[in-house]
């Protein structure tokens, strides 16, 4: 079926250029040809008059010979007012006029085409003319052979040549390129074909010859694939590490509520209960974590709105306590254009892990930096080493280093961080600092309202931008 189709395609498309080869090379021929014909016809015409050129001037001075000088492909009769032939070229000596009609009396010049014309062969054109002389009007005819609309035949066999060679040149160039063109395409959508999930390493042939687009296509389509096993690792590595997270709480919990229910009067119900809620709690967290990336995954549509970053930071940091000193920088009417719960938890997300790394102090700094408003949040702990900078923004990353210290995470906080930082068209990066891990967002700023009298006045006493908030 799938080569009948090929051969379908192949010869339509043949015959479809085909066709359009032989119209244009109709029409073009035809244009030749009424040009061509039109040249013969004036040629003819040319020859007509040059034999009215030396033909009259004889009748007129009384010196016109019986046989006139033969021309190729003309012949010649002159006619006394008796209608008596008096001269002619030789193939119409001694026969009777080659024609009957002659000028009406209003015009000298008259012409009739014949078929044949008396005492010659074939269709002619016979002009006729009046000289007139002092016993009367004579009479000139002067035949010429008729010129077709194609002027000559070796013309119509050039034209007809030239088109049927044209046509199957075309015919057979179509023929090539398109069976090399479908021979690659069919090459790429068999490997296509073949490709599935447990082969997604496999890539399409790409073609060797000049077959620049079917080159393209194949290199996009390898690209295309590059990106899709890549996402399909991913994916992959993403839920085996959600399976190994989600289970291990399970498998905990599943253990203490077994042991409570086997030595139900020797269990601490309380301590136990305890326990298995703090468990609950961490796979409601990675639950949660996981339906936040998948909401961003989706590219869920943001709530954009002008918003005071150092404001922003400001009140979430009020809003909450931490087990360390939180040390503010905050510079006030950095406006962006930005979904306040987004970024609301990437602020969060950022302190929770500066908080489960820190020694005693974090310092959180929001500024602008010309078209760029930055949010910085750096701790005063270990820092992370620069080959790791952006390993730890991978989903369910947590350095061996700090899996002690960052028990409580679930290691998707870092990657939902980037992930709201990128929706919002900012980044996320961690850069050099003297101590500690240092995280900076970037997101673009917007030019901020001009703020007068009572606002200035209120934020001056706002106490948002001022010293460490106590412990």
């Amino acid at each position: 079926m799938m080569n009948w189709n090929r051969s379908s395609v192949l010869a339509r498309r043949t015959v479809g250029y085909s066709a359009v080869a032989a119209l244009v090379c109709a029409g073009v021929s035809v244009l030749f040809l009424f040009v061509v014909g039109s040249k013969d016809a004036d040629a003819s015409r040319a020859r007509v008059t040059g034999a009215w050129d030396r033909v009259v001037p004889l009748i007129r001075q009384s010196f016109l010979p019986p046989v006139l000088p033969a021309g190729k492909d003309i012949a010649i009769q002159v006619l006394d007012t008796q209608h008596q032939v008096v001269a002619a070229t030789p193939q119409l000596l001694h026969k009777p006029p080659m024609a009957t009609f002659h000028a009406t009396s209003t015009s000298v010049h008259s012409e009739r085409v014949l078929c044949p014309p008396a005492g010659l062969k074939g269709c002619m054109t016979v002009f006729s003319y009046k000289v007139y002389q002092p016993d009367g009007p004579w009479l000139l005819y002067v035949a010429v052979p008729t010129v077709p609309w194609y002027g000559n035949t070796a013309a119509l066999t050039f034209a007809i040549g030239m088109s049927l060679l044209t046509t199957a040149m075309t015919a057979a160039g179509t023929f090539h390129v398109v069976k090399r063109d479908m021979t690659a395409v069919d090459a790429i959508r068999t490997e296509l074909a073949e490709i599935t999930a447990t082969h997604l390493h496999r890539r399409v042939p790409v073609a060797r010859n000049n077959q620049e687009e079917i080159k393209l296509l194949a290199g996009t389509v390898n690209d295309t694939l590059d990106r899709l096993e890549g996402a399909y690792k991913q994916l992959r590595q993403f839920t085996s590490d959600a399976s190994h997270d989600l289970r291990s709480p399970l498998t905990a919990m599943r253990t203490q509520l077994e042991e409570a229910l086997m030595h139900p009067h020797d269990t601490d119900w309380p301590t136990m209960t305890t326990a298995v809620l703090a468990g609950v709690d961490r796979l409601q967290a990675i639950v949660t974590d996981l339906l936040t990336l998948a909401r961003l995954d989706a590219r869920a549509p943001l709530d954009l709105r002008a918003t005071d970053l150092g404001q922003l930071v400001g009140d979430e940091l009020d809003r909450r306590t931490y087990r360390m000193e939180i040390v503010r920088d905050l510079q006030r009417n950095v406006l962006v254009d930005c979904d306040r719960l987004r970024i609301t938890r990437l602020l969060v997300n950022l302190l929770d892990n500066a908080e489960r790394h820190a020694t005693s102090q974090i310092t959180v700094s929001v500024r602008a930096d010309g078209p760029t408003a930055t949010l910085e949040v750096l701790d005063d702990g270990a820092g992370i080493a620069p080959e790791h900078r952006e390993t730890v923004f991978d989903r369910f990353t947590r350095l061996d280093a700090s899996r002690d210290r960052d028990s409580g995470g679930t290691g998707l906080g870092l990657a939902i961080a980037r992930e709201i930082a990128e929706a919002h068209q900012g980044t996320l990066t961690i850069r050099d600092s003297e101590r500690g891990a240092r995280f900076v967002l970037r997101l673009p700023v917007r030019e901020a309202p001009q703020i007068t009298g009572r606002s200035e006045h209120r934020a001056g006493h706002a106490g948002l931008f001022s010293s460490p908030v106590p412990r």
